[in-house]
């Protein structure tokens, strides 16, 4: 048992089922930090609160195994998504040149006072705020001269200032000695607030774990995605909430929206805002990505949502959680590694002589699991104790958690799951996107076999109603 399973278990807080067969070992990927290993034990964790409802509702408990190198590949899902050919032969599905090149732009750059600092260009909205800041145009070669003319402290304030995304390049020892880090460490790393009364709603009989369960997903890119779709491969009814125009990518919509539905409703507007309570009232989960605040700005908090639902599970997903001096501050996955820690000491033990970011979004993934994870766990309680519940999770604490694991060596750099690899572990999906190929889940059970019950599906393209 890994020391990520364990904490996982004492925040589940029950003796007994306390099992998941974890085998294989890092490193998977040219890191030091124990990616997969983490990535399994919290998969073995989701298996674990799976393995209760299921359980709840029969009777009978389920073996669950999780291999390290399954586990490494879920990290990565989006990398393993192909699209099929006229030819019948099957290709990678990448991002867009203009994401690649913006992605590419992300990386740390050396300041005036001999820091390094991570500015985030990732969606155009923040792209054009962080351009605003650094006052150039968004090359690599002008961002670092940019980069170079400002002390890392106050970029970083200026960043959030303007409700722009970036980071400086922190140890982990600063991050564990900065209020936020502070903040953060008292904190487990799923929270699990019991925020309202209600009379026990137990599982239904029939069907896999969460048969009957309805999510309402209001996220975008990997995080929270993850954490919804992992729902969906349990059987829950998981409606995806966007509005046309948001900025989206792709090839992470098209993996992270397995067995979901999508509508578009522009909860600006008080017809979409009165659709949405509609939809909440017969929700089970509320799951939303935004920065704390702003949904409830909108009528949309936590309280406000289980006052409308009693028994409704909330789940927060964010790059610096809900406590300390940052947690109004927007953040990605880059910006989380960076603060945290993660991106230092990747570069250092690597050698390369300057900070350097995972080679996979181990950050977004594993939040995203975690999230699933609690929300299992805050289902449970419900179905015996009744209550809302709300489950708090943050990319800087999944950080903090990979910190915590140790390290190991690394033989090679030329290290990854290979193609051959990835195809034992694919599926085939007709979907509105084409024919696909894409990771199947990669949890085992002794007894149910996790599946999505219908593939991808267009952005838009669901009725706003929950399935009948």
């Amino acid at each position: 048992m890994t020391n990520a399973f364990q904490e996982l278990m004492n925040i589940r807080n029950r003796p007994e089922g306390c099992e998941a067969d974890v085998t294989g070992a890092d490193p998977v990927y040219a890191t030091p930090f124990k990616v997969a290993e983490t990535g399994a034990a919290v998969l073995g964790a989701v298996g674990v609160a799976v393995a209760d409802i299921h359980e709840m509702k029969t009777g009978r408990r389920q073996a669950i195994s999780v291999d390290v190198r399954h586990a490494a590949a879920a990290l990565h899902s989006f990398a393993h998504l192909q699209k099929r050919r006229d030819d019948g032969s099957f290709e990678v599905i990448g991002n867009s040149p203009a994401a690649a090149a913006a992605y590419q732009i992300i990386q740390p750059y050396p300041t005036k006072d001999d820091r390094w600092f991570l500015p985030h260009f990732g969606m155009s909205h923040l792209k054009e705020r962080v351009q605003k800041i650094l006052n150039c145009e968004v090359t690599p070669e002008a961002v670092a001269a940019a980069v170079k003319t400002w002390n890392a402290q106050e970029l970083e304030d200026a960043l959030a200032e303007a409700q722009a995304c970036g980071g400086m390049i922190r140890t982990p020892a600063e991050w564990r000695a900065h209020p936020q880090g502070k903040a953060l460490a008292i904190q487990p790393v799923v929270e699990i607030e019991k925020i309202g009364n209600s009379d026990p709603e137990p599982f239904p009989a029939d069907g896999p774990a969460l048969s009957g369960i309805r999510v309402l997903d209001l996220t975008r890119i990997l995080a929270g995605p993850v954490a919804a779709r992992t729902c969906s491969e349990h059987g829950a009814d998981v409606l995806m909430i966007s509005a046309k125009g948001v900025p989206q990518i792709r090839n992470f919509v098209i993996d992270l929206s397995h067995g979901k539905r999508s509508c578009f409703l522009d909860i600006k507007t008080s017809e979409g805002a009165g659709r949405l309570k509609e939809l909440v009232q017969e929700a089970d989960v509320f799951s939303q990505g935004y920065r704390p605040g702003v949904l409830a700005a909108r009528g949309f908090g936590p309280e406000e949502l289980a006052a409308l639902r009693p028994g409704l599970v909330y789940t927060t997903i964010n790059c610096y959680g809900q406590h300390g001096p940052f947690q109004d501050r927007a953040g990605w996955e880059q910006v989380a590694q960076s603060v945290t820690g993660i991106c230092h000491d990747n570069g250092e033990v690597n050698g390369s002589g300057r900070p350097e970011l995972l080679p996979v979004n181990a950050c977004d993934y594993i939040t995203g699991y975690l999230g699933a994870y609690g929300t299992l766990l805050a289902l449970a309680r419900r179905a015996v104790e009744g209550g809302s519940f709300h489950v708090k999770v943050s990319l800087c604490q999944t950080a903090m958690l990979l910190e915590r694991q140790g390290r190991v060596e690394i033989p090679s750099h030329d290290l990854d799951i290979s193609p051959q690899e990835a195809a034992a572990l694919q599926m085939e999906s007709d979907t509105s996107y084409g024919y696909l190929k894409h990771l199947a889940p990669v949890i085992r059970f002794s007894e149910s076999k996790p599946h999505w019950s219908r593939p991808t599906p267009a952005l838009g393209g669901d009725n706003a109603e929950w399935l009948a």
